[in-house]
């Protein structure tokens, strides 16, 4: 149990769970507490490993029946010492622990009685550091598996203030209408693909502007898809370099009929939205 001094603590205390709790409390009390000391959550914490491992072998004592019943009796034992020393006042208190020193003595010698509660425990720790446990490795990866989830997870959640989409068009520096395109025409053209965070048409630069996207797949969609007047078309550019998304992962070659047929009517569709985002625009210039 390499430094750990079992015999010495409460691993009940530890995991914040009672003598009685059975075998699947003890798991349940151990995953929580491994799973808030973990080192990949606690990246400042130069403890963390430690008390990872440590927990480790806190539950390989009480997974184990034996190890357990041996723990057990110390941990009973040591609580009536201590109260009983509670008891004592400072002389007999004294010539408590000068007995005990004394007991400890004789029992070095070659002709101890019998094992005390404590070697016992150490025997079972021994035994378990040799043989290993496979429910401990078991509840160590499922500890491992909900950390990497997390961070996962943690990682896949979409930034638009990381993501920003920078579009260029052309337009002659004096062009008052900046290529044909206004804040209000490139919005509709966008937001057909998902909710905009922000869209800003650059104050000093003709023929820019940058674009946020309130979510990842919309922003890709809008990125490859998006082409904006026919006589002027749009380009877009990631300003930190695209994402990592599955979109992004090599791709099949071999391409279903029902795939082709799907990319088909998409491709219908955003003709027939584009054309009648163009009517809508001219018709509002003839308004005009």
């Amino acid at each position: 149990m390499d430094d750990l001094k079992i015999e010495e603590m409460d691993l009940y205390e530890i995991l914040e769970i009672e003598p009685s709790s059975s075998a699947s409390e003890i798991k349940k009390a151990y995953r929580k507490k491994a799973l808030q000391c973990h080192p990949d959550k606690n990246p400042d914490d130069l403890e963390a490993a430690k008390k990872f491992h440590q927990l480790s072998k806190i539950l390989e004592i009480l997974a184990d029946e034996a190890a357990k019943a041996a723990y057990d009796k110390v941990l009973k034992g040591r609580k009536q010492a201590a109260l009983r020393h509670q008891e004592l006042d400072g002389k007999r208190r004294k010539l408590k622990e000068d007995l005990e020193a004394k007991e400890k003595l004789a029992a070095k010698g070659p002709n101890r009685p019998q094992k005390s509660e404590a070697q016992k425990l150490r025997e079972e720790i021994e035994r378990l550091r040799k043989e290993g446990s496979k429910q401990v490795e078991e509840e160590v990866q499922k500890v491992l598996q909900a950390v990497n989830a997390e961070k996962n997870k943690v990682e896949s959640v979409w930034d638009s203030s990381n993501n920003k989409i920078k579009i260029k068009w052309k337009a002659e520096k004096k062009d008052p209408n900046n290529g044909g395109y206004t804040q209000e025409m490139l919005h509709r053209f966008l937001s057909k693909y998902g909710e905009i965070q922000a869209l800003v048409i650059s104050p000093k630069k003709k023929g820019s502007a940058l674009v946020e996207f309130k979510d990842q797949k919309a922003a890709e969609m809008a990125v490859e898809l998006e082409l904006g007047l026919s006589e002027n078309t749009l380009k877009f550019e990631w300003i930190n370099g695209p994402p990592r998304t599955s979109s992004n992962k090599p791709k099949s070659g071999l391409i279903k009929e029902t795939d082709f047929e799907s990319v088909t009517l998409m491709n219908l569709r955003r003709a027939e939205e584009r054309r009648k985002l163009i009517e809508q625009m001219m018709a509002d210039e003839d308004n005009s």
